[in-house]
């Protein structure tokens, strides 16, 4: 089985390069040739050479090796991760000592026994992937603290639920954190989609390695494949220095892409192409750059539909989609409130260094309320009564009031049954008994927040975490 390299012999001497190309090729998947040394830089910009064998003179009766040294460092200046191995018929014990310390890997006198040719481009071999793997390490270290830097968010919370719905998820989660396999996280706004992300990387092989996320519905078309696939300095007009991309980045770890339906579709085929080849080639450079990732994306979007309006390729749908994670909303977990607050009144208690309470009671409410925020309005909820309450209980208008009406706040606040959704013109159909069936506590908070919001589509999506164009297939569903 031939080695994955690619080797490159410079030499003026047809012959010799001949000899050396039949040998190589045996053992190597790719031996190139050269005869003129001033071809080395187109042909290293095209080429992922690993290691090359260069002649130190290439002018007849020229013995002094000076040549080699000159184009030595040029390779050096082109790419430090190639290992050069200098060859010449004019050795002496000198010149292989000022080779090495001018940055050569080996020296190597001609004629050449093939073994010893053999074991010399062996180790030379070796010597430029540590040079390779030190480089993107370096590489990668600096791009982390500059992304790091830039990143004020505390430590990911801890992904909580014992209701049936989230247990669900967690055993997936189990299963599929164990695999390289492309995640999708689906759910409504504020279920907890980057929560879920880092439990992935958290239980998986590469929770070693670096957790690197991107927001692709933050960034600008023109900036995210810079920000994806990096960019050399001068690529374009702010370019100022070379930017490491979160592909090269999350290297031997996890890259969470949120909001991945919001990718144009110029970048959804340069995304395909990476995640097909597991390269990138950075703007403004000449060589890709291989990269060994676990994928996860999020999205509150439904992408069949978007792959139906033709925003979206079916490809890519079908790469990054291998195992589907859908995060239920709180309303569907209504059971987990008391969980939920319980951790968020002790993780903003500490913060704010307040302790504060919740009546069974008052747990009662909040089961009763339909959080269309999800688990998001949840936490700011409590975080805010943390705030502003002095002592004892907090008010359940400090709680959700600023988002319903009066009416609806003040049956909501003699509630006791759970789980059951904010009266409204439904209010008839709604029996004394609890109410479980989750299209009816579906149907109702719609109507719930058409009637808060007048009617007003957009706000009411906005409020119930859905598409303008998810809360339309539910109105036309329910027949409002």
């Amino acid at each position: 089985m031939k080695h994955a390299a690619t080797l490159l012999i410079v030499d003026d001497n047809a012959d010799v390069l001949l000899a050396a190309r039949l040998l190589l090729k045996q053992h190597y998947q790719q031996v190139l040739t050269l005869q003129d040394p001033f071809a080395l830089e187109s042909t290293l910009a095209a080429e992922a050479v690993d290691v090359v064998l260069l002649d130190m003179n290439f002018h007849r009766d020229a013995i002094s090796g000076q040549e080699g040294f000159y184009w030595l460092k040029k390779i050096q200046s082109l790419d430090p991760s190639i290992a050069v191995i200098l060859m010449t018929a004019y050795s002496d014990v000198h010149l292989a000592v000022e080779a090495i310390k001018c940055g050569a890997t080996d020296f190597m006198p001609k004629p050449w026994q093939n073994d010893q040719l053999l074991t010399t481009v062996a180790t030379a071999c070796a010597h430029a992937q540590d040079k390779k793997a030190l480089g993107q390490l370096s590489r990668q270290a600096k791009g982390l603290s500059q992304v790091l830097a830039g990143d004020h968010r505390a430590n990911a919370q801890p992904l909580l639920g014992q209701s049936a719905a989230m247990q669900q998820v967690l055993a997936i989660i189990e299963k599929a954190a164990q695999t390289d396999a492309n995640i999708l996280i689906t759910g409504e706004s504020g279920t907890g989609k980057e929560l879920t992300a880092h439990a992935i990387h958290q239980q998986s092989l590469r929770a070693n390695g670096p957790f690197i996320g991107l927001d692709m519905g933050a960034l600008a078309g023109s900036l995210l494949e810079s920000e994806l696939f990096g960019h050399k300095k001068g690529a374009f007009t702010d370019a100022r220095a070379d930017r490491i991309g979160r592909f090269e980045l999350a290297h031997q770890g996890s890259l969470f892409l949120d909001e991945i339906g919001n990718l144009p579709l110029e970048q959804q085929v340069k995304l395909l192409a990476a995640l097909q080849n597991r390269q990138v080639t950075p703007l403004g450079a000449d060589k890709p750059v291989p990269v060994d990732i676990r994928l996860i994306c999020a999205t509150n979007e439904a992408l069949p539909q978007a792959v139906a309006a033709g925003r979206f390729r079916q490809d890519l749908l079908y790469r990054i989609n291998t195992i589907e994670v859908r995060l239920p909303s709180l309303r569907e977990r209504l059971d987990d409130i008391p969980l939920l607050v319980d951790h968020y009144l002790q993780h903003f208690g500490r913060k704010y260094k307040k302790e504060l309470r919740f009546s069974p009671a008052l747990l009662a409410q909040l089961q009763c309320y339909p959080w269309p925020g999800n688990i998001r309005e949840l936490a700011h909820a409590i975080e805010r009564a943390v705030i502003l309450t002095d002592g004892g209980e907090p008010d359940l208008a400090l709680l959700i009031g600023n988002t319903v009406s009066a009416g609806d706040l003040a049956t909501l606040a003699q509630s006791t049954i759970q789980p059951q959704v904010l009266p409204d013109s439904a209010a008839a159909e709604h029996s004394a008994e609890p109410l479980f069936n989750l299209e009816q506590v579906e149907h109702q908070t719609i109507l719930a927040a058409l009637k808060h919001f007048q009617g007003n589509v957009s706000h009411a999506a906005k409020a119930l975490g859905l598409t303008r164009g998810a809360l339309y297939r539910r109105l036309e569903k329910y027949g409002l």
